[in-house]
């Protein structure tokens, strides 16, 4: 039987627990924090494995993870964190999205509490393969590239972390004997045992200062965390040329097996370019493909085309299967994601460069002048990166957000033409005036999206609807 009762500040549901286990021991009790995607994962895997289980989210709960809850017996609360059912836990599960600043946070780290991330969590209940991608920027792009050679290759694996099912709740239900796992910095923060048997680090640039008291080696210790763990018999792939990377490997000891990738070979490069043709050349495999015959064109899409590579390299995939997975591949939504064009006007829906790096990377590959459509949640950004490509490829800028203080303050007096938008109607509209014939429309806002929308995804697809409407 369910016991329900609705206090005035928000909704709960207590499931009763039989009394007898309960007499015979006492359940390990685990709290969860957050109902998304993630959190809800956490809750069926802790469940199945015997532990007693709360969720707790101060947003309202999705009526399709309410259901999962409800399924499996699950207690929970929504708009509301009540603290007594929450500090008495032996363990938190926490979400990516909750800072570590948050006071019930401080709260729960002071009584030592010990927090951890779903995917921390998942690890200790399967023996699969798995392969981690971070960096500030590509990883969804990666990610889904591997997944996709490694489903080719027929191999059983999931798709998970940032991207794709909850790792846990593939776990508890739909166990694979590997998994490709998206991980941002958030999440590697409270991973402490979990192990990467192939870790693969993009770049690191500037990103979420916000969240790491504006210490740039703050966030770039936490992307670093996805090596913790290896022994020689895992591998770490990574961007030999990325500067920070640089500096970082010269004075950390990695005990993994690594497999650099870089524009122009070195001593160590496994990845490299030369004549026009992308060559992996590993101890196992000599692979060689034009860089045309590449389904993701573009210097940054060639860089997560070597990192896929290697990793199917490593893992023995076929050349054959490589080859044709890196030419058939479709790319990903809301990344350089080409929409439609209006009048000889294209527009690129570019909504997940949620920083400015991923922006540079973008511009960089425009080969029209372009309307820039910059804002939202700005977080921290240094803008001065894209300053000389705005100068050279960006006719006119259009600021989406609430606050565009910062936007203006940067860029005014570097551009004639600069525009305010609350909406993404009024956004398009006004870029779409702008734009001459041949141009293009780019939303690549260099900020989070959660001003004035739920999310990037949400950003991007307000934004192909407003196109289409046009």
């Amino acid at each position: 039987m369910s016991d329900i009762r609705r206090p005035a500040s928000g909704d709960w549901r207590l499931v009763s627990v039989d009394g007898a286990k309960r007499l015979k021991e006492k359940m390990k009790r685990i709290v969860v924090l957050g109902a998304g995607e993630s959190g809800t994962g956490a809750a069926v895997l802790a469940k199945q494995k015997g532990f007693d289980v709360f969720v707790s989210d101060l947003s309202a709960i999705k009526s399709s993870y309410k259901a999962m809850l409800e399924e499996h017996q699950i207690s929970w609360e929504e708009k509301q964190h009540t603290e007594t059912l929450i500090l008495n836990a032996d363990e938190v599960i926490k979400s990516p999205g909750i800072p570590d600043k948050a006071p019930l946070m401080k709260k729960i780290v002071a009584q030592g509490i010990p927090v951890i991330s779903e995917i921390e969590f998942a690890g200790r209940y399967t023996d699969a393969k798995m392969i981690c991608i971070t960096g500030s920027n590509g990883k969804t792009t990666t990610t889904t590239l591997i997944y996709h050679i490694l489903k080719n290759a027929g191999l059983d694996v999931g798709l998970a972390g940032n991207i794709g099912n909850s790792l846990a709740l593939q776990v508890a239900l739909e166990p694979h004997a590997y998994y490709v796992i998206e991980l941002s910095s958030f999440q590697l923060d409270h991973m402490f045992e979990f192990k990467a048997d192939i870790a693969v680090l993009l770049n690191i640039t500037p990103d979420h200062l916000d969240r790491y008291d504006y210490e740039f080696q703050n966030y770039v210790d936490a992307k670093f965390r996805i090596t913790q763990n290896q022994t020689e018999r895992d591998a770490f792939i990574y961007w030999e040329q990325d500067p920070v990377i640089q500096k970082e490997m010269a004075k950390r000891k990695i005990q993994s097996a690594i497999y650099p990738f870089a524009l122009e070979k070195s001593e160590k490069t496994k990845a490299f370019l030369t004549e026009e043709k992308l060559i992996i050349d590993t101890l196992k495999t000599i692979f060689v493909m034009p860089t045309s015959e590449l389904a993701l064109q573009g210097i940054h899409n060639t860089y997560n085309s070597m990192a896929a590579g290697l990793t199917a390299a490593v893992l023995d995939v076929k050349k054959e299967v490589i080859r044709q997975s890196l030419l058939d591949f479709q790319g990903v939504e809301h990344r350089l994601e080409y929409v439609a064009t209006v009048r000889n006007v294209k527009f690129v829906n570019d909504s997940k460069a949620t920083n400015v790096n991923s922006c540079w990377y973008a511009l960089q590959s425009m080969k029209t002048p372009v309307v820039l459509i910059l804002g939202g949640t700005d977080k921290g950004n240094d803008y001065s990166e894209i300053e000389e490509l705005v100068r050279d490829k960006v006719r006119a800028l259009v600021f989406l957000g609430v606050d565009n203080k910062p936007l203006h303050t940067y860029f005014d007096g570097k551009k004639e033409m600069i525009a305010d938008a609350l909406s993404m109607e009024e956004a398009v509209d006004k870029a779409y005036r702008f734009a001459s014939e041949g141009d293009t429309v780019l939303l690549s806002p260099c900020c989070a999206s959660f001003d004035l929308f739920e999310n990037y995804e949400d950003r991007g697809r307000q934004f192909k609807q407003c196109v289409r409407a046009l």
